[in-house]
C-alpha cells in the first residue's frame, strides 16, 4: 500500500513535467521560465518532507498517507482551471508539492516493520514507488491526447480512491516508538545528528539527479535532439524505468555489502557517463546507452544511501531524518533544471551542465569510500559522542529503542 501511495502522488507530482513543452508553446515561456514551472513543485515538495517525516513519527502513517493523498486532489484539479495564466500555474505548482512529500511518510512506516537485515531491500522496493515519474511521463501526454484536460481528472479519481483504501488497510506497527518532544525540538535534534548532513549531501547526489532527469529530460531531449514530446516523453519514461528497477537492487546489494561501498561504485559509473554525454554523442546509440547506464548508477546509489539510513538513525527519529535527507535530495533535483536551463539560454549547450554532474558524482563517490564506509552506528550522534537518538522520546520509547538495537 505504501509503494501505490508513493507511485500515484509521484504521478501528480510530476504531472507538469511531460506537458511542459505544450504549456511552453501555449503561454510562450522562454526555456527559463518552462524550467521554473517544472521544477517549482519539486522545491516545495522536498522541504515539505520534513515537516511530512516529523509528523509521521509523531502521528503514524495510517493518518499522514490517506490526508496527503487526498490533500493533493486539490492541486491535480486546479490545473485544469489555470491552464492559460503563468502566474496561477506557479501557484498550482507550489500547491501541487504536497504530492512529493509521501517519500518520508513511507519510509518509517516500512522501517519499522522490518529487521534491520531486510530493510535495504524492503526500503528499495517502497523506492520503486518513484517510478511515478515514468508513469506519468508515459502516459500522461498519450491520455492528453484524448483530452487535454483528461489526465488531470484521471489522476484525481486515482488519488481518492487511494485515499480510501490507504485509510482502511495500512497499519502502524502497534509498538513503534512514538516521540513525546514537539515537532521543532525533534527536527532540531535531527538536524544536529552529524550523519543526517552526510547523507543528505550523497543522497542530494543520487535521487536528486533522478528528480532533475525526471522533470527536464523531456525538454532536453526535445530541444537537443530535437524529438517530439511523445517521443521525448516516452524515453524519458525509460530512464526513469532503469531508476526504478534498480534501486531495489542498491538496497538488496547494501544488505550484502557495506552501503557506503555500493554507493561509491555507483556515484563512479555515473561520474564516467556524464562524461561521456556531455561530449553530445547521437541519440542512437551512444546517447541512449549513456543515459540508461547514468539512470542504473544513480537508481542503485539512491537504495544504498536509505539503506545506510537505516543502520545508523534510531527508530524514534527515522521519520525526521528521512524528511531532512529527502528534502536534501529533491533540492537536489530542483537546481539542475533550472541550471540546465541557464546554461543553454547562455550558450547553446548542454555540455557544461553534465560536466558539473560527473564533478558532483565523483565528489560524492569519494567521500563515500573514504568517510561513510568507516561509519558505525554509534558514531552518528551529535558530534560529542552521544547518539541523539532516544532524546525525543519518553522513557517507554527510549527503553524500546534501547532494546531494539540490542
Amino acid at each position: 500500500m505504501a509503494t501505490v501511495g508513493f507511485t500515484l502522488t509521484f504521478w501528480a507530482w510530476n504531472l507538469i513535467s511531460p506537458l511542459g513543452s505544450w504549456y511552453g508553446d501555449r503561454l510562450s515561456l522562454s526555456s527559463f521560465q518552462q524550467s521554473l514551472l517544472v521544477a517549482v513543485p519539486v522545491l516545495v515538495g522536498s522541504l515539505g518532507r520534513i515537516p511530512a517525516g516529523a509528523l509521521t513519527d509523531r502521528y503514524g502513517a495510517k493518518l499522514m498517507f490517506p490526508l496527503v493523498s487526498a490533500l493533493t486532489v486539490v492541486p491535480v484539479l486546479l490545473l485544469v482551471l489555470v491552464k492559460d495564466s503563468y502566474g496561477l500555474m506557479l501557484a498550482v505548482a507550489f500547491l501541487l508539492g504536497l504530492g512529493g512529500t509521501t517519500f518520508a511518510i513511507g519510509v518509517p512506516l516500512v522501517n519499522s516493520w522490518f529487521p534491520p537485515v531486510k530493510r535495504g531491500f524492503a526500503l528499495g522496493v517502497f523506492g520503486m514507488g518513484m517510478g511515478g515519474v515514468a508513469l506519468s511521463g508515459y502516459f500522461t501526454p498519450r491520455i492528453a491526447k484524448h483530452g487535454e484536460n483528461l489526465p488531470f481528472v484521471v489522476v484525481a479519481i486515482a488519488l481518492a480512491g487511494y485515499a480510501v483504501l490507504a485509510a482502511l488497510l495500512i497499519s502502524d506497527r502497534p509498538d513503534r516508538p512514538v516521540p513525546a518532544a514537539s515537532l521543532g525540538r525533534r527536527l532540531g535534534q535531527a538536524g544536529r545528528l552529524r550523519v543526517t548532513w552526510e547523507l543528505s549531501a550523497l543522497y542530494a547526489i543520487g535521487f536528486g539527479g533522478i528528480v532533475a532527469f525526471g522533470v527536464y529530460l523531456p525538454t532536453y531531449l526535445k530541444t537537443w535532439y530535437a524529438l517530439d514530446p511523445t517521443d521525448a516523453g516516452t524515453k524519458a519514461a525509460g530512464f526513469a524505468l532503469v531508476t526504478v528497477v534498480f534501486r531495489p537492487f542498491g538496497g538488496w546489494l547494501s544488505d550484502r555489502l557495506h552501503p557506503a561501498l555500493v554507493t561509491a561504485a555507483a556515484l563512479a559509473v555515473v561520474a564516467l557517463l556524464a562524461i561521456v554525454q556531455a561530449f553530445d554523442p547521437p541519440l542512437d546509440p551512444g546517447g541512449t546507452v549513456a543515459l540508461l547506464i547514468m539512470a542504473a548508477g544513480l537508481g542503485t546509489a539512491s537504495g544504498s544511501v536509505f539503506a545506510l539510513v537505516s543502520q545508523v538513525t534510531p527508530q524514534a527519529q527515522v521519520g525526521s531524518v528521512t524528511g531532512i535527507v529527502g528534502a536534501m535530495g529533491g533540492l537536489g533535483g530542483f537546481v539542475p533544471p533550472l541550471v540546465m536551463g541557464a546554461i543553454y539560454s547562455a550558450k547553446g549547450s548542454y555540455s557544461i551542465g553534465f560536466m558539473l554532474l560527473s564533478d558532483l558524482a565523483l565528489a560524492g563517490c569519494v567521500y563515500a569510500y573514504g568517510r561513510m564506509r568507516t561509519l558505525r552506528a554509534d558514531e552518528g550522534g551529535d558530534g560529542n559522542g552521544r547518539d541523539g537518538g532516544a532524546g525525543d522520546a519518553g522513557p517507554a520509547d527510549v527503553s524500546k529503542v534501547a532494546a531494539r538495537r540490542t
